[in-house]
């Protein structure tokens, strides 16, 4: 994996970037988002927020990498979670304005005492995009290890608030994804790695072969040559994941990879957040549009957290 440049900032800022110009979005249907669609960075709408204010996405992806400045511990990224809930800690502007229902069920169960890698929703019904949302900092500590751990590690994190198999495989596949990204290869050619690589992976584990057949779309055909309408951007996390490679492998710049993602309509931060962070990792940070990144609410505290972050690469 090459070190030829500090990667923090390309993970915090196409996150955080990305959920932002998803906020005034959310919950839009496509149709009526193709009426006027989404071309910048503006404020309100659905939450009647600030230009630049991102989401819950942002605010997880930036506790677990504020606890990773310390090394890897998943109690100190729970406790961060709780911090995050309960006093504001990470958020843009002072308040939480929106929680998914599992992330919030989990996090109460944190407050009461259960182990972080068994709070998260467990049943087929808890496969909400939560978890992989807030995942991708974690590469900066699994890239070097090897793929068992990295599988292991993927697993407790994002066990913490979604601990069904198909939402580990989900994370598990988009940071194998991610950490290719760094080779700046053809991305055609880091989609069939990646889908060799984590087939045969997921054969060695005794991962239930119906559940890995749920990642046909990306592991067996080829998803960039699949139609808009085929491409589904609800708060299931398959349909997240799905979204934002398609998204990342039909467009050429991070700006038109995550307004592709925001204008699928629905969950927009979250797909949004999702496709800016490969976006990012792809493309660098610097081709993130710089007018977006100076719109962003603690612009300067992510830029530290980034450097901070760097520390442990």
């Amino acid at each position: 994996m090459s070190h030829h440049r500090n990667f923090c900032k390309d993970i915090l800022f196409g996150v955080a970037v990305g959920d932002a110009v998803g906020v005034p979005a959310e919950f839009k249907s496509r149709e009526e988002i193709a009426k006027k669609p989404v071309t910048d960075m503006v404020g309100f709408g659905t939450h009647d927020q600030l230009p630049g204010t991102w989401s819950d996405d942002s605010s997880l992806t930036f506790c677990l990498a504020e606890s990773l400045t310390n090394g890897y511990n998943i109690h100190d990224i729970a406790n961060n979670f709780v911090r995050w809930r309960c006093d504001n800690f990470w958020t843009a502007r002072g308040e939480v304005f929106d929680v998914g229902i599992t992330t919030h069920e989990a996090i109460e169960r944190i407050v009461r005492g259960v182990q972080p890698n068994l709070a998260g929703g467990f049943d087929s019904w808890s496969n909400g995009n939560g978890s992989l949302m807030r995942i991708l900092p974690l590469l900066v500590y699994t890239k070097d290890l090897p793929i068992t751990e990295r599988f292991a590690v993927t697993k407790d994190v994002s066990s913490i608030t979604h601990g069904h198999i198909r939402s580990v495989v989900a994370c598990f596949y988009y940071l194998e994804f991610a950490g290719k990204l760094l080779s700046g290869r053809d991305l055609r050619v880091i989609y069939d790695e990646v889908k060799q690589e984590v087939t045969a992976f997921l054969d060695t584990t005794s991962i239930n072969k119906d559940e890995i057949k749920l990642f046909d779309r990306l592991l067996a055909g080829n998803i960039y040559e699949l139609a808009a309408s085929e491409i589904s951007s609800s708060g299931y996390v398959l349909h997240t994941l799905e979204a934002s490679i398609w998204c990342l492998l039909t467009t050429t710049t991070y700006k038109e990879a995550v307004l592709k993602a925001v204008n699928l309509g629905l969950d927009t931060d979250t797909t949004g957040a999702v496709t800016g962070g490969l976006a990012a990792l792809y493309y660098s940070f610097e081709t993130i549009p710089e007018d977006w990144v100076l719109r962003l609410a603690l612009e300067k505290d992510i830029n530290d957290l980034a450097a901070r972050l760097a520390k442990i690469l």
